[in-house]
């Protein structure tokens, strides 16, 4: 029973809390969920995990070399903690770059590209054609081993670039291309 001159709180339409207005969508997804569930996702390729990897290990190795050569030299406890520290973090991004990898997509609508990306801090960008200035394709020596590359798009406003990595060659090309064609077709309508 609420305080005397306190209303009970409303529970809003069809008797339900208004809170839940906030938390929940159809399908049960929040308002603040960043992937649209009438978009057709493509995945990258998984062969990019091999590739962050393989980056990992070069900097768990300096890392490890650094504080192993700095514990034998001094014989000191904190390199020997150190070297756990560094074990530890490594492991832990391994299994982050699994899931980061699997978390990555992208999807070609009608008037514009969206990417998502991230695990704690989810990150929809959507890149309209008409605002592209220049689509780039990469791909480092690492990349290339595994037959990859990456797309770059680039607009007037550098926070609004946006990347696919993890694209086979072939792919990358047929993305860029198309990418570009919409981007001046777009562009010849303004």
């Amino acid at each position: 029973m609420p305080a005397p001159g306190l209303l009970p709180p409303d529970p809003g339409p069809g008797g339900s809390d208004p809170g839940a207005l906030l938390t929940a969508a159809p399908g049960g997804r929040g308002p603040l969920e960043p992937w649209p569930d009438t978009v057709t996702w493509q995945p990258i390729s998984t062969d990019l995990i091999w590739v962050e990897l393989i980056r990992l290990a070069i900097v768990v190795a300096i890392g490890l070399a650094v504080t192993a050569v700095g514990w034998a030299f001094s014989g000191h406890w904190l390199f020997g903690l150190a070297v756990a520290v560094v074990l530890v973090l490594g492991a832990w991004r391994a299994i982050a770059i699994v899931r980061a990898v699997r978390a990555w997509g992208y999807a070609e609508r009608e008037n514009d590209l969206l990417v998502r990306h991230g695990l704690l801090v989810r990150r929809l960008s959507i890149v309209p054609y008409s605002r592209m200035q220049f689509v780039d394709v990469s791909a480092g020596p690492l990349e290339r081993a595994f037959d990859l590359a990456t797309v770059q798009l680039h607009t007037a406003a550098a926070a609004s670039d946006a990347r696919v990595p993890g694209l086979r060659p072939a792919e990358a090309s047929r993305l860029r291309d198309r990418l570009t064609a919409l981007g001046e077709d777009r562009a010849e309508g303004l």
